[in-house]
């Protein structure tokens, strides 16, 4: 029921704690038993009476910004992500958070498979995909479910910040697509997915270019040319020649026509209507 290892679950249970953990999900929201787990090993610096045991947002937000401070002055090395899916009652971080409280005041290595990485490399998913995953797909949440399961008010009242709440909901819409359109490639006849015609052409390989090879005897590149193309042919088309066409050379004769008249001050006015018919009767 508590969704706890075995090792974490008897461990929680000999600090004999003010009631038993039975769903970690709901029972560790408000930081009271997490205060209470370190208060066995810091006596000290954890003081009960400063930790209200309530429900509400503000009574968890006082119980978790006293701990903050707890895990600053000590060190520890718990990561931010935990703590906040623990306040919002996220899927699988309370329990990742008693694994890691776990590790650090028993100095024992726990391996488990919600959290592989190290603190600073961890990666929070805590959204209910692998529920997800176990329904059948006509009853797998749509977009705007996604959004409604995996993103609690409780986040929008303790940060009213619009732009970082649309950020959120945009995250879970993208998550959402990319886990349909894994369904749609890995079930194609259930979706009627056809191939396009560009996946229906017969793909080629390009040519490989030939690699230019160094000699170190005569100092000088030399490359190695593949015999089977061969020049001209449909692989290797040779370049096409490009000749001026017939309006090019006409403007070419009349810049050449300006050109003299330019540097003949004393030559007559040239007449470039007749002169454009007389060369374009010349090149006919």
């Amino acid at each position: 029921m508590s969704g706890l290892p075995r090792e974490v679950l008897k461990w929680i249970q000999s600090l004999d704690l003010t009631w038993q953990i039975k769903q970690a999900k709901w029972d560790l929201t408000n930081g009271y038993l997490i205060a209470e787990i370190f208060s066995w090993y810091f006596p000290q610096d954890i003081q009960m009476h400063s930790y209200n045991n309530g429900t509400s947002l503000d009574s968890k937000l006082k119980n978790w910004s006293l701990l903050k401070l707890f895990i600053k002055r000590h060190k520890l090395e718990i990561p931010e992500e935990l703590i906040e899916g623990t306040i919002h009652c996220k899927e699988g971080a309370a329990p990742a958070l008693c694994e890691r409280i776990y590790e650090l005041l028993t100095n024992r290595k726990w391996v488990s498979a919600r959290v592989k990485k190290q603190p600073s490399e961890f990666e929070a998913d805590f959204t209910d995909s692998a529920y997800q995953l176990q329904l059948p797909m006509h009853a797998r949440s749509t977009a705007s479910k996604a959004v409604k399961n995996n993103l609690r008010i409780t986040e929008s009242m303790a940060d009213p910040n619009l732009i970082l709440n649309a950020q959120k909901a945009q995250k879970i819409i993208n998550d959402h697509i990319q886990h349909r359109n894994l369904e749609r490639f890995e079930n194609p006849e259930r979706f009627d997915v056809k191939p396009t015609l560009g996946e229906k052409c017969l793909r080629r390989p390009p040519p490989q270019p030939s690699q230019p090879t160094f000699d170190a005897e005569s100092t000088q590149h030399t490359f190695t040319v593949d015999p089977s193309q061969k020049p001209g042919g449909e692989d290797n088309p040779l370049p096409m020649s490009r000749e001026p066409s017939v309006q090019f050379k006409e403007i070419e004769y009349l810049f050449a026509l300006l050109k003299e008249t330019v540097l003949n001050e004393d030559r007559p006015m040239i007449d470039w209507g007749s002169a454009t018919m007389i060369h374009s009767n010349m090149s006919n």
